[in-house]
């Protein structure tokens, strides 16, 4: 069932309003265009081959120059972006996006790629005596200069850095994943034969919503039949075509192993990412595989469940049989009510949070329901600051529709504190871009859990945290396996769909057992590699999940130790955005990521905690027995 827009409609976000043009159509954006190129030509001329003159070149204000040709152009490929993302039938949409962004990436590969190599480039000394010259340098774009000098060894020589940026937008590999982009979007799935089908964010809901073991088992046969069709050469296209791209750049580039690209990009040692890799095969799976357990004895003893699913992963917890209850326990929770919810957690613990959710709400800056042609789960977008942020969600009414809307709210609220620093800067590493998201799902849950009328509402609550938690951590540690293994396969030749499938359930057998050793069977589940959209849109993004919740369960533990001054602390770590590394961030909260048994302590603590919970609640209710 979904929320009936008859009765209510939706909010959607007010993109024209807020970047001041007509329409994506509107010619003030060619115009807009047009002025940036001439600009850009402007600074080129001024500038290149300049930046060593110490005597004569201001470099901060060379800097803010660049920084605001960076906005001008960072202003159009976000309106244009989140304009389709809400249109992807939108075939005319499409094309005025594509040829605006090649011409933007002509003037920025002619006139503006020069500038971050020619910082990379610069000597140590060169750099000091700018810095000794004008004081404010440092202390305004300090980050951002480090940040262009950790590519100094990996960057190609300028001639082939513009040839690369120039033919992206029609040559490289963001075409096809826009192609299969919108391909996904416009698949249909018949859930009932007396009905309409329906889209995949609405058969996700169903499948995670419903009490039903037959339907969800239905939903997930639906959904990965569906997948296994002509969609999925497209899907392996799409990912092979990445998965090629991204090894030849490490080749070239000289990178040292898969995920050194990512790694650099989030200032993140390669040794830090391997030990949470490690730690969650090591303490995360023997977790995931006692929670499953737990859930299987549940929805057994509880239910009646005769064969535990991959569809039933994810399935409510709901002890009360009572047809009247367990219909109200169905209902969808309408938009009003999720933003109540949301906004009374963030309060519990920053009225300033709230307010800034609040305001989000207002200003009409979510893009809400779930309709057809639309860009599937949910994000938020920084877009610019002044202008941004903006979250589109695919809002069904379900209670993890609510945990996934305090989490965008995270990632806005993240952007506004840091915007202070600038459009080069705001953006934190991914290591840290989850912080705030996850640590307001953690609050929600929280509020959520001491309002708990019974122990029963307390365990299924406990329980849907748990199912998101093993989401975060371990499930996305088997995404990073997967692309592990399509990426090894890749330089061999281009991926088909049979052999990505392999891969996926390679992966799935490693971090959840083997059929029969605690999910009876793995059917209908091969094809599902193909609707996960980082795969294609960020190489080796996932692992960022699972270093945020593990951060912010060690995040909530400091809190719950030493309240006093948390707040602070935490907005002063969100408001550092971009300027501040992973483990001098954490410094503030007592937490060194950079510690061998950081990882497997923080995942047993925060992991291992609620287990303990909900295992505590579950024994009470004579649901598992206790030696």
């Amino acid at each position: 069932m979904t929320l009936d827009e008859s009765s209510v409609t939706l909010p959607r976000w007010e993109l024209d309003k807020r970047f001041g043009f007509e329409s994506p159509m509107d010619p003030k954006i060619d115009e807009y265009v047009k002025e940036t190129a001439q600009q850009a030509e402007i600074f080129h001329r001024k500038y290149e081959g300049k930046l060593n003159d110490v005597a004569d070149i201001n470099l901060l204000q060379v800097i803010e120059e660049y920084q605001e040709l960076a906005v001008r152009q960072g202003t159009i490929s976000s309106y244009l972006h989140l304009s389709y993302d809400t249109q992807l039938n939108n075939d005319a949409l499409r094309k005025r996006k594509g040829a605006i962004s090649a011409q933007q990436s002509q003037f920025y590969g002619d006139h503006m790629e020069w500038f971050s190599l020619d910082l990379a480039s610069m000597s140590d000394e060169t750099l000091q005596a700018h810095y000794d010259k004008e004081s404010r340098l440092q202390s305004t774009f300090g980050p951002f200069l480090d940040e262009q000098r950790r590519f100094q060894h990996h960057n190609l020589n300028k001639d082939v850095e513009r040839a690369l940026t120039v033919r992206n937008p029609w040559m490289g590999v963001r075409n096809t994943v826009s192609f299969f982009d919108k391909e996904r979007s416009l698949m249909k799935f018949q859930l009932d034969d007396d009905k309409d089908p329906v889209n995949m964010e609405v058969l996700l809901s169903v499948m995670g919503s419903s009490k039903d073991a037959s339907v969800r088992a239905k939903c997930m046969k639906t959904l990965n039949d569906g997948l296994g069709g002509p969609v999925s050469r497209i899907a392996a296209l799409s990912l092979s075509n990445v998965a090629g791209s991204w090894h030849i750049e490490n080749q070239e580039r000289k990178y040292s192993n898969l995920r050194s690209q990512r790694n650099l990009e989030n200032n993140c040692p390669d040794e830090v990412v391997d030990s949470l890799l490690q730690a969650v095969r090591t303490a995360g799976v023997p977790l995931c595989l006692r929670y499953y357990k737990l859930k299987k004895s549940i929805l057994r003893k509880d239910r009646g469940l005769d064969t535990f699913r991959w569809s039933d992963r994810n399935a409510p917890i709901n002890m009360d049989h009572d047809d009247d209850n367990t219909n109200k326990q169905d209902e969808k929770i309408p938009w009003d009510d999720c933003v109540k919810i949301v906004e009374k957690g963030y309060r519990s613990f920053s009225p300033r949070m709230a307010d800034m959710f609040l305001t989000f709400v207002e200003e009409k800056r979510i893009d809400v329901p779930a309709v057809d042609g639309k860009q599937g789960g949910a994000y938020c977008s920084g877009a610019v600051p002044g202008i941004g942020p903006f979250q589109l969600l695919n809002y069904d009414g379900t209670k993890r529709d609510v945990a996934t809307t305090a989490h965008e709210s995270g990632h806005a609220i993240h952007n506004v504190m840091a915007y202070k620093n600038g459009f080069l800067q705001y953006h934190p590493p991914l290591t840290l871009a989850e912080t705030a998201s996850i640590f307001g799902e953690m609050i929600v849950f929280r509020d959520l859990l001491n309002m708990a009328k019974s122990p029963q509402e307390r365990l299924s609550l406990l329980m849907s945290k748990i199912d998101d938690t093993i989401n975060s951590v371990v499930r996305q540690c088997s995404f990073d396996r997967f692309e592990e293994l399509a990426h090894t396969a890749r330089k061999d030749g281009e991926l088909t769909a049979n052999e990505l499938d392999k891969y996926w359930m390679q992966a799935v057998e490693e971090y959840y057992g083997k059929a029969g050793e605690v999910f009876d069977d793995y059917d209908d589940i091969e094809h599902l590699w193909s609707y996960v959209p980082h795969f294609h849109h960020v190489p080796f993004y996932v692992y960022s999940y699972a270093f945020a919740d593990i951060v912010v369960g060690s995040l909530y533990h400091s809190y719950l130790s030493n309240p006093d001054g948390f707040e602070d602390r935490l907005l002063n770590l969100l408001a550092a955005g971009g300027t501040l590394d992973f483990s001098t961030a954490l410094q503030p909260f007592g937490l060194d990521p950079k510690s061998p048994s950081f990882w497997e302590d923080a995942i047993k603590a925060h992991l291992g905690g609620l287990m303990a919970e909900a295992e505590a609640v579950a024994a009470d209710l004579g649901y598992v027995t206790t030696e």
